[in-house]
């Protein structure tokens, strides 16, 4: 793989005042990919209730970030080349921060633009972190994707907890409770501006040959291709279901919204483990199976003893469900650097994943919450839980052998 002077002096991950300032900023951008989406769920019940709206539009409230993802995912790598990584990142915290200002105004319209404008922000990011650090660090991508994904899984799980208390403990309601996140997009602001006078990485530079561009491979006639995205989609729908109706479904089970809420922050704490562990693990085996089966074994064992409503044990229900969580978002991350030769290549499987597996996953908050209205019980969503997680299973399973697109 021919490669540019730029790449040669960057494989190595040494210890810089350029590489810390990377690694912080790289810390701050994934504390606002999951955060603004996180917060939601435990105070979905405030919203409704203070707008008016129905469960099915609530659970749209989820929907439509995924919704975002798969329109925009494509192109993102697209965009990247023309107006470079570093930009396009940084222009999509801009939109990200005014999504999260629109939705936090306080009326129903304002709310569903300004979420569609977060989703949109967190397609970039989504898409193009991945090929960034096989750009940048192709040597490190293991640990860097590790302390990207524990940054994002901190700062989800901080959203989940303080949400439903600042909804209900002060003044500021829900709106406030909606608005908070828009903190953390101003530091990573800040942080990104050192990146952009910096020496820049460009994806038109790393491709199989010595030209200036790199040929599109075609992914969607790719098999493999197309079983990494319905794992990705349903890993996402078995995440974005999970911070939206976890804690409607614990209240259901007899604990207060609080105690719901800061359970389901248990799930994402539960999560960074994992989401550390896995890409520097997965990196080193050629095959990823053995951790299918891991996560596929605790992502049953948390959902039918949340099934079965064993209060008793709803922390470990809750562990087991975050552990299998934050490993299969591990390992499907890394895929997308681990299937592909190049930069490109992997921001192309990134996007195209990302496109086809939220648009699966969109469906899924909108179907709970239409399940759970049809049927007025949570049996009906607990059970799509753990089909959806058969089938992350099967997917994972074809995704995880050692092969290239």
């Amino acid at each position: 793989m021919a490669t540019t002077n730029t790449t040669h002096k960057t494989k190595k991950l040494h210890l810089t005042t350029s590489t810390l300032v990377f690694v912080v900023a790289i810390i701050f951008l994934a504390s606002t990919m999951r955060s603004p989406l996180t917060g939601v769920g435990p105070v979905i019940s405030s919203i409704r209730e203070g707008l008016g709206i129905s469960n099915v539009l609530a659970g749209f409230l989820t929907t439509i970030p995924l919704l975002a993802f798969a329109v925009v995912s494509p192109f993102a790598p697209r965009i990247s080349r023309r107006i470079g990584m570093e930009y396009t990142l940084f222009y999509s915290i801009i939109l990200l921060a005014i999504g999260i200002i629109l939705r936090s105004l306080g009326t129903t319209s304002l709310l569903i633009i300004g979420t569609a404008l977060i989703g949109i922000a967190i397609s970039f990011g989504n898409v193009l972190v991945p090929g960034f650090f096989k750009l940048k660090y192709p040597l490190h991508i293991g640990l860097l994707t590790g302390i990207y994904t524990v940054s994002m899984n901190i700062s989800a799980a901080v959203a989940v907890g303080i949400s439903n208390p600042i909804a209900n403990n002060t003044s500021w309601g829900w709106q406030g409770a909606l608005s908070i996140s828009i903190i953390l997009t101003l530091i990573t602001l800040v942080t990104w501006f050192p990146l952009l006078r910096g020496e820049k990485v460009d994806l038109k530079t790393i491709s199989n040959n010595s030209k200036d561009s790199t040929p599109e491979i075609k992914i969607w006639k790719k098999p493999l291709a197309w079983a990494i995205a319905i794992a990705m989609g349903f890993q996402s729908l078995l995440f974005y279901c999970s911070v939206s109706w976890l804690p409607e479904i614990l209240v259901s089970q007899g604990y207060s919204a609080d105690k719901a809420g800061w359970l389901t922050s248990v799930m994402q704490m539960s999560q960074i483990p994992m989401t550390f562990l896995m890409p520097i693990f997965a990196e080193k085996l050629r095959s990823q199976r053995p951790f299918v089966y891991m996560f596929t074994i605790l992502y049953i064992i948390g959902f039918v003893g949340l099934f079965l409503e064993l209060t008793d044990f709803s922390v470990l229900w809750m562990i087991c469900i975050g552990l299998a969580g934050g490993a299969s978002f591990g390992i499907l991350m890394m895929l997308f650097t681990l299937r592909t030769k190049t930069a490109y290549e992997a921001a192309q499987i990134s996007g195209f994943a990302q496109s086809i597996g939220y648009l699966l996953a969109a469906a899924g908050p909108v179907l709970f919450g239409f399940l759970h209205d049809v049927t007025g019980s949570w049996d009906s969503p607990n059970i799509l839980f753990i089909v959806s997680a058969l089938i992350l299973f099967f997917t994972g399973f074809i995704s995880a052998k050692d092969r290239y697109l």
